[in-house]
């Protein structure tokens, strides 16, 4: 079953330039399953990341459809696009994004206060996320105290935290060594088989060979879509290309 449904979707900045008008997108259309880990490729400008912030109700469409899990998002209000963020989609970030003062479960428990749980609910619950990432023991450490990758580990049990169908990693390894970012990877692949929808920007072919399918873009189109063997075991299934139009 599609978890996500996108449909000719465009996306038209304006520019300062002479040319008036930059498109990141024009008319992509894929479906994206409930289960499914995937990895967004494709050079800097190629619309992979204006994809990424649609399909994570942080920007709109100029034109096309989106649905996730059935509904459609393209047109909801502002705050609705911040409810299905807040109870849907779980986000890891290339720079961490934690605040620098405040220990890692109250990092965690984020999500949490802005959704109204009550404080012993939120800090179980960030408790056991951070047990599921192998943190449990750094919970009162602030990120100043901990690694590049213990970092990483505690965005991801943020991202965990309200329970999400969807996680979306916008370069998760960027900033760690390849040994912290397999082990990030690992985590990532874990919890897909666990049936979490993963998917993520990646400029990394190793990091890309993770998932079980390959998105690649080209000025603001797809340009291969592959189903692949994975780093994490899964089995291969039969591949398609799509041409630029």
């Amino acid at each position: 079953m599609a978890l996500i449904e996108a449909r000719d979707l465009t996306k038209t900045y304006r520019s300062g330039s002479a040319a008036g008008e930059v498109h990141a997108l024009c008319g992509v259309s894929l479906d994206i399953d409930a289960g499914e880990f995937v990895a967004i490729m494709g050079a800097s400008g190629s619309g992979k990341s204006t994809l990424m912030n649609l399909l994570g109700c942080l920007d709109r469409p100029t034109s096309g459809s989106l649905r996730l899990d059935g509904e459609a998002v393209d047109g909801l209000s502002g705050d609705a696009l911040a409810a299905i963020r807040n109870r849907r989609i779980g986000f890891v970030f290339q720079q961490f994004n934690l605040l620098p003062r405040t220990s890692a479960r109250e990092n965690v428990e984020l999500p949490l206060v802005y959704a109204g749980v009550p404080a012993r609910q939120r800090h179980a619950r960030a408790l056991d996320c951070l047990r599921e990432v192998g943190l449990q023991e750094r919970a009162g450490h602030t990120p100043a105290e901990l690694s590049g990758g213990q970092q990483q580990r505690v965005a991801i049990a943020r991202a965990l935290v309200n329970r999400p169908q969807l996680i979306l990693a916008d370069e998760p390894t960027g900033a760690l060594d390849s040994a912290t970012s397999d082990e990030v990877m690992r985590l990532l692949a874990g919890l897909n088989e666990s049936g979490i929808t993963v998917i993520l920007v990646t400029h990394e072919a190793d990091i890309a060979a993770w998932a079980r399918r390959r998105i690649v873009f080209c000025d603001g189109r797809v340009v291969e879509d592959v189903r692949q063997d994975s780093r994490s075991g899964f089995q291969r299934v039969r591949s398609t290309r799509v041409s630029p139009s």
